[in-house]
């Protein structure tokens, strides 16, 4: 009888033993939510930019006296930063002459600001040209910035 009761204390022990650490559901039995942990920040740089709104618009020069032109124009110039700004005007070869230009105002701060672009010809030699001629192109006006610290 011993024999036999040490055999259905195994066979129960080994039944118990096999089901240990393991479960078999179709449903978990918690939820698990989301837990904040920290914030992290989140930094930048910005950089400058500058556009000049209407880049496609010409400079047309007129005649003030025979040999002296004058023109103008106005760009809205935008910008994120406090600007200085300046021009240079180079001659296309087409009427030889003494180029200017010049720039109204020539500090800006950030926004959107109008500036009038000026370019003028003296001692304009207008014997290469045919008269009656129209739209030649005489010169192109480039427009620089340098940053400034702003007030």
């Amino acid at each position: 009888m011993k024999k036999q009761l040490f055999a259905v204390v195994a066979v129960v022990l080994m039944a118990v033993v096999a089901q240990a650490g393991e479960i078999k559901i179709h449903d978990w039995p918690c939820a698990f939510v989301p837990q904040e942990v920290t914030t992290v920040r989140v930094t930048m740089d910005v950089g400058f930019w500058v556009q000049v709104v209407q880049q496609d618009r010409v400079i047309k020069l007129s005649q003030i006296s025979i040999h002296t032109y004058e023109g103008q124009q106005t760009y809205d110039i935008r910008t994120n930063t406090c600007l200085t700004l300046s021009c240079s005007i180079s001659p296309t070869g087409q009427v030889p002459g003494t180029y200017a230009c010049s720039i109204d105002p020539a500090q800006i701060n950030a926004g959107t600001t109008p500036v009038v672009v000026r370019a003028t010809l003296t001692n304009a030699n207008l014997g290469n040209v045919p008269g009656g001629t129209r739209d030649v192109h005489v010169a192109n006006v480039t427009i620089r910035v340098v940053p400034r610290a702003c007030p």
